[in-house]
């Protein structure tokens, strides 16, 4: 599975970069790396140990609704994606989801050196990802409320501010890109 990339394209300037699902075994070594460091915090696992990451991505793997996929820019990693169905996430309950509503989740790998337009580049590869699929109609997004970065990344793709919303493990901000506006 790790292996199987399910999306793609060569951006100028920039490189190669393809999807593919996330193998929970095999890139737990990148993962965990990532969602350990003090930028990763909003991730909200920085405390978990290999075999916990791993147990995570193990049970993302199993469900038919919720999706973890592996950015690779040139055949390194570099960023860390989910997608899920709003309405079979948490996020569902806090909000009226909407039919073609579709959660994501990102994490962007840390570059080997500050590079103007890493993130924005696998950003809108996600973003076209999403929309690849016809029946997604809107992405919602939940950052962390306390998480302004993240915010304005998404501000900068076209996401328009939701509610703050009372989530299971934080407060959020919730963010929403509609297709049509985005003219995908």
């Amino acid at each position: 599975m790790g292996d199987q990339v399910v999306f793609g394209r060569v951006i100028a300037d920039f490189g190669e970069v393809r999807l593919r699902p996330v193998d929970p075994e095999g890139d737990l070594d990148v993962i965990h790396g990532w969602v350990s460091q003090e930028r990763a915090r909003f991730w909200g696992m920085r405390d978990a140990g290999r075999n916990r990451v791993a147990e995570i991505y193990r049970y993302l793997d199993s469900l038919p609704t919720h999706h973890a996929w592996l950015a690779l820019r040139d055949g390194a990693p570099a960023a860390l994606f989910q997608t899920y169905q709003a309405d079979a996430d948490p996020v569902g309950e806090v909000y009226p989801v909407l039919p073609g509503d579709h959660g994501i989740h990102f994490l962007i790998g840390p570059p080997a050196r500050p590079e103007p337009g890493f993130t924005g580049h696998l950003f809108e590869l996600l973003v076209d990802f999403v929309f690849a699929d016809p029946t997604h109609h809107r992405i919602v997004a939940e950052p962390d409320a306390r998480n302004e970065r993240a915010q304005a990344r998404l501000r900068r793709t076209g996401f328009v501010d939701g509610p703050l919303v009372d989530l299971p493990d934080k407060r959020a901000r919730l963010m929403f890109l509609d297709r049509v506006a985005a003219g995908r």
